[in-house]
């Protein structure tokens, strides 16, 4: 199933079921009026909303309409709870060396995850907004899932039925101002702006065979100005998503609607490109002495999407231009 947010004049958007080709979408308010209402109500409605996404991809429905991917937001427009963690080694290991810092001890062992803000993220065609040429502005191809609620305490082998919807993420990153945050000893948050995710949420079994063991082996496309910029195998996932919900809840129950992120999808084979600049600077710094790459400027975009093994657009795609800030520091 696929689910997709359209905007309005209001914060959270009506929420839409979309069909399996991306091509169509009908209204469900009687049903729900927005994804989070959905989210918290999903046990009740979850069989509704996938009798009308049968009756949507069977072409029965008389009221429904043609996609635009421009007319959506992101599926949550703002949550409750955005936690985004770091699942791939590889990643940490880079980004750690580009400023400096050494990898954690319990690198293998305990997750990384920090708590962003989610008051408000940016739609998927929504221009990124620049600043200040000294932040560093990056992007950052990510998967995440929007949980239903999940008790404290929750362990791995228990989490994923909890997992109710996967996104994609554009985890926008300010990467000159984090080495000076992080230092302050309180993490980040500055250097971390709005976010964007990917115009349609698909439920698990959208995935078929490439979602097992909580991880989606599927490639992560990231192309930078209409040029491929990386497809790394997001399955590589040293922590899994069940694992991320575990680290999660060790000491709170998380509500209907949290959103927790994979961190940046990176592999050792670097054949397979990046989803960030900030990788492939610091493999150019070690492989060359020199970095050559520079971050993302006004004008610059970025598309992030996922196909399935037959080619098809899992989530539609995230498609963003950076502009000129109208603030100047």
């Amino acid at each position: 199933m696929k689910l997709g947010t359209l905007k309005t004049n209001t914060r959270d958007g009506d929420l839409v079921v979309v069909s399996q080709d991306n091509k169509k979408f009908v209204k469900i308010s009687h049903l729900a009026k927005t994804l989070q209402e959905a989210m918290e109500n999903w046990q009740t409605i979850e069989k509704e909303l996938k009798k009308v996404y049968a009756e949507l991809n069977q072409g029965i429905l008389q009221d429904a309409q043609l996609v635009s991917e421009e007319a959506f937001h992101s599926p949550l427009p703002r949550a409750y709870q955005w936690l985004d963690g770091s699942a791939y080694i590889q990643h940490i290991i880079l980004v750690r060396k580009a400023r400096g810092a050494d990898a954690p001890e319990k690198l293998k062992t305990v997750p990384l995850m920090y708590q962003g803000g989610s008051d408000s993220f940016l739609a998927p065609r929504e221009d990124i907004p620049y600043i200040h040429s000294d932040y560093g502005l990056d992007f950052e191809g990510e998967i995440g899932i929007v949980t239903g609620d999940v008790p404290m305490g929750t362990k791995a082998d228990q989490a994923e039925q909890y997992i109710k919807l996967l996104v994609l993420i554009n985890d926008v990153s300010l990467r000159g101002l984090i080495p000076d945050e992080l230092a302050m000893g309180f993490g980040f948050m500055q250097s971390k702006p709005s976010s964007a995710f990917s115009p349609f949420a698909i439920t698990l079994d959208e995935l078929g065979v490439a979602w097992k063991d909580g991880r989606v082996h599927l490639p992560l496309r990231c192309d930078l100005n209409g040029e491929w910029f990386g497809d790394p195998d997001a399955g590589v996932m040293h922590f899994s998503f069940n694992q991320l919900i575990e680290h999660a809840a060790r000491t709170r129950d998380l509500s209907a609607g949290t959103i927790i992120g994979s961190g940046t999808v990176s592999n050792e084979d670097i054949a397979r490109g990046s989803s960030c600049l900030a990788e492939k600077r610091m493999l150019e710094k070690i492989n060359t002495g020199k970095i050559t790459t520079r971050f993302m400027q006004p004008g610059d975009h970025i598309k992030i999407f996922m196909q399935d093994q037959q080619g098809k657009n899992l989530f539609g795609t995230i498609h963003q231009k950076v502009i000129q800030s109208h603030i100047r520091e």
